[in-house]
């Protein structure tokens, strides 16, 4: 495993930069704050301050669907892989995503209007085109969170619970999630920590180096209980084998874990947000782009996948337009490019 981590910098170093050219000139600069860290929380390479507390936002939904599988949930209401690829997805809200979580529903006697998501247009373009022209509005199906709030109503209904206020804190649901966050990353998360994120959910800022360890125990089960690594590696699993429901069409999540061939995981997070995790090599990682932009936590995310050696030569092709993405004008000139970053 030296290999790869030969010529990354030791722990310490200054955020690295992702770059976005137009014509020769340099337009942008987007720092980004990253770590590599294996089973054991020995970090093996950081730039950056690792121990900022950041928000996960929505990069951390598998190690939050932990209680789904360990309730017995799961099981329970016989989920499929693509149900609990779902439970862990940022998705584009396309038909296959909506069908999914409406026929998930619909098993274990809930309905949409269960979903305290709130709605809004798909990322999918032209699934939303196509519900504006047939005079429809977008539901809570639509919501890149649905699958996750699926998830956690099934909890509810599996324990006879009260899924009325599911998504506040003190809901027992959510105090499962907070705990399984806390256990798996290794941090006791003070209140002053708690937000409240886009889906209506708590969310909770902890080090981005807990972070990256959370996510290499999560594919390792390094120091975790045996039914919580058995679950994690149940709902990785999952997330490889279905990586289209993680997102969808044209996303980098779904795209890249496609090219990776089930070498790792990984999902994104609103404000330039990124992890992923590899059992192969025993590590998690966590990126936070600065400036929050999203463009900038993909390519940074691919480039270092490929430093590690975790995408092949046909892998690194395939997402090569999403990774070094052109900038084309409204002609359709190619005008620039985002970089990859030097390490």
């Amino acid at each position: 495993m030296g290999k790869p981590f030969a010529s990354l910098p030791a722990p310490g170093a200054r955020p690295f930069i992702v770059e976005v050219r137009r014509g020769a000139q340099v337009e942008s600069r987007h720092p980004v704050v990253a770590t590599i860290v294996d089973g054991d929380g020995k970090a093996l390479a950081s730039w950056g301050d690792p121990q900022a507390w950041i928000f996960p936002r929505s990069s951390n939904k598998a190690i939050q669907a932990l209680p789904l599988v360990e309730s017995g949930a799961a099981d329970a209401f016989s989920l499929s892989q693509s149900e609990l690829s779902m439970a862990c997805a940022s998705h584009g809200g396309e038909t296959r995503h909506t069908e999914t979580a409406a026929a998930w529903l619909a098993r274990i006697g809930r309905k949409p209007e269960d979903l305290e998501c709130g709605a809004h247009w798909p990322y999918h373009e032209e699934t939303a085109r196509q519900i504006a022209r047939d005079g429809r509005a977008p539901t809570s199906l639509h919501n890149n969170c649905s699958g996750k709030h699926c998830g956690m109503v099934s909890v509810a209904t599996h324990l006879g619970e009260d899924v009325r206020g599911y998504v506040m804190p003190d809901h027992p649901v959510q105090r499962r999630v907070t705990a399984a966050i806390e256990d798996v990353c290794g941090v006791k998360i003070p209140a002053e920590q708690f937000a409240t994120d886009g889906c209506s959910m708590p969310t909770m800022a902890i080090p981005l180096h807990n972070l990256a360890w959370g996510f290499a125990r999560f594919v390792t089960g390094t120091g975790l209980a045996p039914e919580r690594t058995k679950a994690a590696k149940r709902l990785a699993a999952a997330v490889a084998a279905e990586p289209f429901f993680v997102a969808g069409s044209g996303r980098f999540c779904t795209a890249v874990m496609q090219a990776g061939k089930g070498r790792f995981i990984a999902k994104t997070g609103a404000e330039g947000i990124y992890t992923a995790a590899s059992a192969e090599l025993g590590l998690g990682i966590a990126l936070k782009v600065l400036d929050g932009t999203a463009r900038a936590a993909q390519t940074a995310l691919g480039g270092l996948l490929e430093h590690l050696k975790l995408l092949d030569e046909d892998a690194r092709e395939q997402i090569r337009p999403l990774v070094e993405q052109p900038l084309n004008n409204w002609r359709g000139i190619n005008v620039g490019s985002i970089g990859l970053p030097a390490f």
